[in-house]
């Protein structure tokens, strides 16, 4: 695969709103840039984006860790794991269900709510009527309002 020009992560730290976008965003990067790296120089590049809050002490721990030989990570995928657990407030499931009841369009375009709302959705468990009921309570209200005085009232978020 060629080196794609791939942004770094923002810095994490520890807001469980933002860890799965953290984690994603080191995948990518890890993928397209530091795929020939040890496991090591990969975790030990992750914690160099983790600051701040609740995250500084946490990773002072694993670095402590790391560095008496305490621990020693045998994916990246297991270190993402267990910052997921860490800072996630949860199960997946459970965290993805809270996110999706609270998005909200605001002033957001709706191709971007649509995006948003996809993301939180996968993970979450729900389909199909209780998804699209979500939905509806995160739109704009003037938009759901209008929906629901069309003739043809969608029946999917697609639609």
């Amino acid at each position: 695969m060629a080196n794609l020009d791939v942004a770094k992560p923002q810095l994490f730290n520890g807001a469980s709103s933002k860890v799965s976008g953290f984690v994603m965003e080191c995948k990518l990067y890890i993928r397209n840039r530091l795929a020939g790296a040890t496991v090591e120089e990969q975790v030990q590049w992750m914690l160099l984006h983790i600051q701040g809050g609740s995250a500084n002490i946490w990773k002072e721990n694993i670095l402590e860790d790391l560095e008496e030989g305490i621990v020693e990570y045998e994916s990246v995928g297991k270190f993402l794991m267990i910052l997921k657990k860490e800072f996630g407030g949860g199960d997946e499931e459970t965290v993805k269900v809270a996110e999706l009841k609270k998005l909200e369009q605001e002033e957001k375009t709706i191709e971007e709510f649509v995006q948003e709302f996809k993301r939180a959705a996968r993970g979450s468990g729900y389909k199909e009527h209780p998804l699209i009921k979500e939905f509806k309570k995160g739109m704009n209200k003037v938009i759901r309002r209008k929906l629901m005085e069309a003739e043809d009232s969608p029946g999917s978020i697609e639609q």
